[in-house]
């Protein structure tokens, strides 16, 4: 019997974890949409801008993997629609053929900037009493 509380406890744990993000993903959602971004799309945006913080700093979208809550497939879908907002700028690794490389652009390091205020507000509102 006590194995099934504690089993219990943890459950309940799991599952206010899961509707916290869950919730904070989608008022992230909501604060970013009027900028064209979505939270994975910010996410991203917030990685490059920490990885490579200076103009023509590179990551290499292995980094990114794992850091985002997206499989490599809808990264790289995710990290194509950037590209073609003009938001990130992708190249071959000359190293590692099989590595790619990606950056902010001046576009996207601007629009972080004017965005991250409003992402972080969220989660300021969303995690406070957590």
């Amino acid at each position: 019997m006590a194995a099934k509380t504690a089993g219990t406890g943890l459950e309940e744990r799991w599952r206010d974890i899961l509707s916290v993000h869950a919730r904070t993903m989608c008022e992230i959602d909501r604060a970013l949409h009027p900028h064209g971004l979505g939270a994975s799309d910010f996410e991203v945006l917030d990685i490059l801008a920490a990885e490579a913080p200076r103009a023509g700093d590179q990551c290499r979208v292995q980094n990114l993997v794992g850091r985002v809550h997206l499989s490599q497939s809808a990264l790289s879908r995710l990290i194509g629609r950037l590209e073609k907002e003009g938001l990130v700028e992708r190249s071959i690794c000359a190293e590692d053929r099989r590595g790619v490389w990606v950056a902010l652009t001046r576009k996207g390091r601007d629009l972080h900037t004017e965005v991250l205020p409003l992402q972080r507000a969220v989660l300021e509102r969303m995690l406070a009493g957590s």
